[in-house]
């Protein structure tokens, strides 16, 4: 109980990750009027308390439409997650199989296969990047070949082009008949899947909320936080700057939280990790290759013969 009271007072005072820096000059400013309406209320020139005005936009229908704002953008965050989280878990099982269950009779199969392993690293880090609408970074060059490399600094969408990569492995291998059309066949899907959910992160991230609806909703709470020191302050007086602030803050940072997971691609401290997801990706597949040392080869370049 002690450790949770103290989490719960860490986490009231943190301010990352929260929507403080958003909203707080939009809060000022709403306070700053209400002080002004207060002052003009408390003066007496003129009669400015207007209790009607809690009418103008029912507290109902702008909880409401906040609610299907953050929703909305719930529901894309979690979109996001989940086929970020498909891509990783195809890259692991796509790479495992691979490992497994693709011979290897000289030490250039070896290499091959290790290449189209570190692939599979390389598609999560290129869907990261080109997600964030960046090159080729250091991390995804020291995984592929220098020719590699450089093919991909000239090409427009990069994770297609790795998948096309991973694709004529199989049609190596199974050329070589080191797999059979069934392996193929299902290797295949697992690419194909891949792509889907990285396709399906380009529609996140390409189909925003409709601008209309969110220009509206700015206008609602617009009128709605500069008409409040109407409706409080006959009943709060001087009080009324503080009431506007909090309910400007409440209103204000649930919209803004809506605004910050939109897009869950980013750098935000509500964004995806999506760095640290390819760090770990790429450990678990090195360890993979790392992890097996059953097979050594000769000077000459032999399979060792079974006692």
């Amino acid at each position: 109980m002690i450790l949770k009271n103290k989490n719960w007072i860490k986490l009231l005072l943190t301010l990352k990750g929260s929507v403080i820096y958003q909203v707080w000059q939009r809060v000022v400013v709403s306070m700053i009027f209400s002080a002004i309406i207060t002052i003009i209320y408390e003066t007496g020139l003129i009669e400015i308390d207007q209790p009607i005005l809690s009418s103008l936009i029912p507290s109902v229908v702008l909880g409401l439409l906040l609610v299907f704002r953050t929703n909305t953008s719930y529901d894309r965050f979690w979109e996001g997650r989940k086929v970020i989280g498909g891509i990783i878990i195809s890259c692991r099982s796509l790479s495992r199989q691979i490992w497994v269950n693709i011979p290897e009779k000289t030490p250039t199969d070896t290499e091959d296969k290790k290449a189209a392993i570190l692939l599979l690293a390389g598609f999560f880090i290129s869907t990261k990047l080109h997600l964030r609408n960046e090159n080729v970074d250091g991390k995804l060059q020291s995984i592929i070949s220098k020719n590699k490399y450089l093919e991909l600094k000239e090409v427009n969408h990069i994770p297609l082009r790795i998948a096309k990569w991973i694709g004529d492995y199989f049609r190596q291998v199974y050329d070589l008949n080191y797999i059979d059309s069934i392996q193929l066949s299902t290797y295949n899907q697992i690419l194909d899947s891949m792509v889907k959910d990285e396709t399906a992160c380009e529609r996140i991230l390409n189909t925003p909320i409709p601008l209309a609806y969110a220009i509206h909703l700015q206008h609602l709470l617009f009128f709605y936080c500069f008409a409040l020191p109407f409706q409080l302050v006959g009943q709060l007086s001087w009080t009324t700057i503080p009431a506007v602030g909090i309910i400007s803050f409440a209103l204000l940072g649930i919209e803004a939280i809506g605004l910050e997971i939109e897009n869950p691609f980013g750098y935000d401290p509500n964004d995806l990790p999506l760095d640290k997801m390819c760090d770990r990706l790429l450990f678990d597949i090195e360890e993979l290759l790392t992890s097996d040392s059953r097979k050594e080869y000769l000077i000459d370049g032999e399979l060792p013969t079974s006692n």
